[in-house]
């Protein structure tokens, strides 16, 4: 209760002393988001493909990925991976298989590189270290089902627990602040708290029915500073959240969306199509920078907060480019509400037992929160 405190107070003192410019706040961690196609996007452009030209990663929808790749032969696309894997593995709209390929070959390639760089004894002993710990996390990370894997920064990387081809449906879960490539699975003692962990617990209760994407695909802020009060982090990954699910969409039909925390702002800011997004799910939402759950095309589902979590300490603010407006937990914002008995803090609502896990499983395979 104590740290529920404290972490509500420090984000609801930042909102409001920005907001009323009463404050001096440090933004030493200020994030830089990344943005732009992955490595290797103009030697991609230059490839020569007879009677084709390839999609180019910055401007090409989805869509004109899938038809690009539908005309190559086999052995063309096997050819392209080979040659730039870094693309493949990152383009929205290639086949899953090959993109799974592809960043298992990306992945390969970094674990060599920094475990070179942790055996190079001309190298200072702390680069030597931070080598061997990057070394580390990308053998962890080997024979797992990469949709996407860009170490640059932080990281980013997307990970799919079951088989996007065959399982009856598919969710995908957005974070909040702190995860990256380094943190989204680290292991706790709940288990079900982490971003993969909530990926695995919510397929485990669709009993292995949903196949679930734990996508780190954007910026996310980095503890209790000016950017998790702002939207830019947001603004910038809403439009790789919206090719995420327009990539996705035609092979595995619309998805389930379950936007956490600061990542319900990115949800929000992305404004879903229809066609690619059956309904969102918000929860331990700080606000989604919109006014009234219909001012998106899809269904909003929110989350009535547990009486641990500290995020109902954050004011209800947007000024001045602070806050994030409405509380969608709110009568007048109007999203369909579900239950949150048996989760406990901020990021306990995937606690198998939960009613909000039944509710969240229950949406995903069916679109309503009853089994």
């Amino acid at each position: 209760m104590l740290s529920r405190l404290r972490r509500g107070t420090a984000v609801a003192g930042l909102v409001l002393a920005a907001v009323l410019g009463t404050g001096s706040w440090a933004a030493a961690d200020a994030q830089t988001p990344l943005t732009g196609p992955p490595p290797g996007a103009a030697a991609w452009v230059a490839e020569a493909v007879p009677g084709l030209r390839t999609p180019d990663p910055g401007t090409a929808s989805p869509t004109e990925v899938a038809s690009f790749f539908r005309q190559l032969t086999p052995a063309q696309q096997d050819a392209l991976l080979l040659r730039h894997p870094q693309v493949v593995g990152n383009l929205d709209g290639a086949p899953t298989a090959l993109r799974y390929r592809a960043n298992a070959l990306s992945l390969a390639a970094e674990l060599d590189r920094q475990r070179a760089l942790a055996d190079d004894a001309a190298r200072p002993a702390h680069e030597r270290a931070a080598a061997a710990a990057l070394a580390d996390r990308y053998r962890s990370l080997t024979g797992r089902q990469l949709l996407a894997f860009d170490p640059r920064g932080r990281g980013q990387v997307a990970e799919v627990f079951g088989d996007l081809a065959h399982d009856a449906r598919t969710a995908v879960v957005v974070p909040g602040a702190d995860v990256d490539l380094g943190t989204y699975d680290k292991a706790t003692a709940d288990g079900f708290d982490t971003l993969a962990g909530m990926a695995r617990s919510l397929r485990a209760a669709s009993g292995d029915r949903v196949a679930v994407v734990a996508w780190v695909g954007y910026t996310t802020p980095l503890g209790i500073g000016v950017d998790v009060a702002r939207e830019e982090l947001a603004r910038a990954g809403a439009p790789r959240l919206d090719r995420l699910l327009a990539g996705l969409a035609p092979s595995t039909g619309p998805v389930t969306v379950f936007c956490h925390s600061y990542g319900s702002v990115v949800c929000g800011l992305a404004k879903p199509d229809p066609r690619d997004v059956a309904r969102l799910v918000v929860l331990a939402s700080p606000g989604m920078s919109l006014d009234r759950a219909e001012e998106l095309a899809v269904p909003v589902w929110a989350v009535r907060r547990n009486a641990e979590d500290w995020i109902a300490d954050v004011p209800n603010v947007r000024l001045f480019g602070f806050g994030h407006g409405a509380d969608p937990t709110a009568a007048d914002f109007r999203a369909r509400p579900l239950p949150s008995t048996g989760s406990h803090g901020h990021s306990g609502y995937f606690a198998p037992g939960s009613a909000s896990l039944a509710a969240f499983a229950a949406l995903a395979l069916t679109g309503s929160p009853t089994a």
